[in-house]
């Protein structure tokens, strides 16, 4: 088994997460995210090299029905994790939040994950028959987004 801790914010009352690894964007895991959400300026996603798969997909969340555009990235990297060419949703509807990305549940399906919000941690527990290079994919079916992650 791999193990490897990121910090939380300690000044937030959810678990927010400072990807030094990753441009240093501030991101909150949110363990009832079905797909990564990605929130602040789009033109941030292409200075990263980002490109734009399809407008303007719908997607469930956020209290209801919402509307963005997928995105692929080349390589996105949490802690010791590596998600090559990975799909996320920017997201314009929310405004004026402490962070750039949503981590959702998904990105961490078949590893072993620990909220240590007494001492501002986050754990995750790469077991040995899993990979540190995650696949991570949003693919559109009917008007109807669906996600698939396995490691590599």
């Amino acid at each position: 088994m791999r193990q490897f801790t990121l910090s939380l914010a300690k000044n937030s009352l959810r678990p927010v997460l400072k990807l030094e690894n990753w441009n240093n964007f501030r991101a909150l895991l949110d363990t009832g995210a079905f797909f990564p959400i990605w929130t602040a300026e789009e033109r941030i996603l292409n200075d990263l090299g980002g490109k734009i798969v399809k407008k303007d997909v719908c997607f469930s969340g956020f209290g209801g029905k919402t509307k963005g555009n997928l995105y692929e990235l080349q390589k996105l990297i949490i802690g010791d994790l590596i998600f090559p060419n990975t799909h996320i949703v920017a997201c314009k509807d929310l405004k004026d939040v402490p962070f750039q990305l949503i981590l959702s549940a998904t990105m961490f399906y078949g590893l072993i994950y620990e909220i240590d919000a007494k001492h501002y941690k986050f754990n995750v527990t790469i077991p040995d028959d899993e990979s540190n290079v995650r696949n991570l994919r949003i693919e559109d079916s009917n008007g109807r987004l669906h996600i698939l992650c396995h490691s590599a």
